[in-house]
């Protein structure tokens, strides 16, 4: 994080009230409310206000988006393309066709974006043996090409973000290993989008850590996705948030709808690993759409719609498309915040299909379906989102929101570490609201009571900012242990009515 001019007395003596430019309040039409912060006092009536705007923030990232090319992405892609089939368990030692070819090619071009970097990128071919399995019908070696691109701040650079495509193709069948698959949208678009932003984000410093990834095995069951998530759990891997780009590469859909605009995100809400235990709280307190991929998504909504205006990031609430899976499904499944980018209206006949015409229609992923252009704006939104996540400091932890029977509400949570960190802010909304709505500046404290405010009656959340004004997603807060003191009323239980 650079550091730009801040006043530090001003932040905590002013409680800026932010409006995400969504549905407001209507409680806040109707009624003021004071807030009281512990070991000091911060006021200020709620209100609807401006979004930050761009010239807050890292100044590098506006860069970092102009700097994006969809004549890079679509080189990418017809690359890919040329390598006839990019089928798992095609060829590994043909130079020119093949999945080897592909690795091979990948693994070259993200070792020369790596060269530009001063030594903060290092690349590697992560590979191993995928045994004998449904879409495996012999033991296979699988590679993911991973490119570390590490944080400049000591404090956050054990911090991660993810960020991938898969660069396996497929045909009609997944052990088709002969047949031409050219996946250019599925998902070559996904590909290139990560190489480009690895291309750009390389020469920039950033906080935090970025790895871009490129993994095999998708379609034959998310097994390059899996095997990564599962190295990363096994050695305490500290991911933040991780995105998967996968069939980003049109904008008209087979439904006939032209929508160059439109990106969709897709996260879950009740957490893949909820426990029994977690399952039950949730249940009481609620929090069923507050998982920490739902924040990372709505943290990409307003990041991405900040620094790229002409795109709409639609939030799909449900972790992948009606039945079906992604990348971002084994990183759910051990814990972390994930989520999947997907064009809005996918065109069937250019998805898992031999190449062919038939009936007057060209069915096949084919370039020629890809529009470029828009791939682009898609890699802009993660660019920008990863970009304001590597930049601002970790999203508050061991956030707790005070149990006891009481018309305020008292959230408190661990100091950051960060060095640039100027404070915090709460956020809140109403229930029936899928975004942030509100949030106010408290200052760098550590607990906050927001006077008025029950918490039956809005969901509130916690994040960091620094000097730069780059914020971290939201935390949500768990229950605080119920310790209710002499004089005031009984903690609640689940079980009162």
């Amino acid at each position: 994080m650079r550091f730009a001019q801040f006043n530090i007395t001003i932040l905590l003596m002013t409680c800026a009230v932010v409006s995400f430019g969504f549905s407001s309040d209507s409680a806040f039409a109707r009624k003021q409310h004071a807030n009281t912060v512990k070991g000091g006092a911060a006021s200020t009536q709620p209100r609807r206000a401006r979004l930050a705007s761009k010239s807050e923030g890292n100044p590098d990232i506006p860069k970092i988006i102009a700097e994006i090319s969809s004549r890079n992405i679509e080189a990418t892609i017809r690359k890919l393309v040329s390598f006839g089939t990019r089928n798992t368990l095609s060829e590994q030692n043909n130079p020119s066709r093949g999945i080897g070819a592909a690795r091979d090619w990948l693994f070259s071009e993200f070792q020369t974006v790596a060269a530009q970097s001063g030594g903060r990128m290092t690349v590697e071919k992560q590979t191993f043996e995928q045994p004998k399995a449904a879409r495996v019908p012999e033991p296979t070696m699988l590679t993911n090409i991973v490119a570390t691109l590490k944080g400049s701040q000591p404090e956050s650079v054990n911090r991660v973000y993810v960020v991938s495509g898969h660069y396996d193709s497929m045909c009609t069948s997944p052990t088709d290993a002969k047949c031409d698959a050219p996946g250019a949208n599925d998902d070559a678009s996904g590909a290139a989008a990560v190489r480009e932003m690895a291309r750009v984000m390389s020469r920039y410093k950033l906080d935090a850590t970025i790895v871009f990834m490129t993994v095999a095995g998708e379609e034959q069951g998310l097994i390059g996705s899996t095997y990564f998530a599962e190295q990363a759990k096994k050695n305490n891997m500290d991911i933040e948030g991780m995105f998967t780009n996968d069939i980003i590469g049109s904008s008209v859909g087979g439904n006939g709808i032209h929508d160059p605009r439109t990106v969709r995100v897709f996260s879950e809400g009740v957490p893949s690993n909820e426990t029994q235990q977690e399952a039950v709280t949730r249940r009481s307190v609620g929090g069923e759409n507050d998982s920490q991929s739902r924040q990372l998504a709505r943290f990409i909504k307003e990041a991405g719609e900040r620094y790229v205006p002409s795109m709409k990031v639609w939030l799909i609430y449900r972790r992948d498309r009606y039945g079906r899976g992604g990348d971002h499904q084994p990183f759910l499944e051990r814990g972390y915040a994930a989520v999947r980018f997907t064009e809005p209206n996918e065109n069937y006949q250019h998805q898992h299909q031999n190449v062919r015409v038939e009936n007057g229609i060209q069915y096949g992923d084919l370039p020629q379906f890809d529009d470029f252009n828009y791939i682009a704006d898609v890699a802009r939104v993660n660019a920008a989102a990863l970009a304001v996540l590597a930049s601002a400091p970790a999203r508050p932890k061991n956030v707790t929101v005070t149990t006891g029977l009481s018309n305020d509400t008292e959230l408190k949570w661990e100091a950051n570490k960060e060095p640039d960190l100027a404070g915090y802010e709460i956020v809140w909304r109403d229930t029936t609201e899928a975004t942030w709505t509100h949030s106010r500046a408290i200052g760098n404290v550590t607990t906050f009571t927001m006077k008025g405010m029950s918490k039956d009656n809005y969901f509130f959340g916690v994040r960091a900012v620094d000097r730069e004004s780059n914020r971290s997603p939201a935390t949500y807060p768990r229950p605080a242990a119920r310790t209710p003191t002499r004089g005031s009323s009984p903690a609640a239980t689940p079980g009162d009515r």
